[in-house]
């Protein structure tokens, strides 16, 4: 049974961000959505990298700024959760709409489990941390089974969960050297996920590409 962990005023932020008023232009889901109108499948293939990519990038300037106690948390929130809109999003064309909303969630979990570990991490409070990864590992599991479910014969659920580990452990490693003020350390590990994420959302785009030809224009 997953444990329950008690989150701290950092989450509440996060929450908060969900539902910040506007719509700035970086709102706007990316092209990747409108591979329904027979996109070339190097686009798409760009486009999902893009996505990811933007997934990693704000996922380290939220580890920044909580790290360093940055005025800049609320608005890096918001920026990191509106990329899982648009991740979900960007499976709506293929899946469906509730296939996409249902993905949005699981990774906005993604998101508050690594905001609960920082946290917890951050106060030296090894109990409530150590219970944040382990759901953490377990969310990471449940994103795993819905996208092979989605797309079982070209996504693999054993492929799809050692990405999704080695995503978490690269990030976590991440996380504790910035914490830790190992600067050097901190950024080697940050091109290792930067290098992983890339592998994975191609894993992502070849897979759809596959499973739908007739959606994509050209070779």
């Amino acid at each position: 049974m997953r444990r329950v962990v008690r989150l701290p005023l950092l989450v509440i932020v996060i929450a908060a961000a969900m539902v910040l008023p506007g719509a700035p232009s970086w709102q706007t889901t990316p092209s990747v959505e409108a591979a329904n109108a027979r996109q070339s499948r190097q686009d798409f293939h760009d486009a999902m990298r893009k996505l990811w990519e933007d997934h990693i990038i704000w996922t380290r300037g939220f580890i920044v700024s909580v790290a360093h106690d940055l005025p800049d948390v609320e608005e890096t929130t918001a920026r990191l959760l509106q990329n899982q809109t648009h991740i979900g999003d960007a499976i709506k064309p293929f899946y469906g709409d509730a296939a996409g909303e249902a993905l949005s969630a699981l990774l906005r979990d993604h998101i508050l489990g690594a905001a609960a570990i920082l946290t917890a991490a951050k106060a030296g409070d090894t109990e409530t941390r150590d219970a944040a990864i382990e759901a953490w590992y377990e969310n990471a599991h449940d994103i795993a089974v819905f996208l092979h479910e989605a797309n079982p014969s070209n996504w693999p659920l054993a492929d799809l969960e050692a990405m999704m580990i080695d995503h978490l452990d690269l990030t976590l490693v991440e996380a504790v050297a910035r914490l830790e003020s190992r600067f050097a350390d901190d950024i080697a590990a940050y091109d290792r996920v930067h290098l992983q994420i890339l592998e994975m959302a191609d894993m992502l785009s070849d897979g759809i590409i596959r499973q739908f030809p007739s959606k994509f224009a050209g070779v």
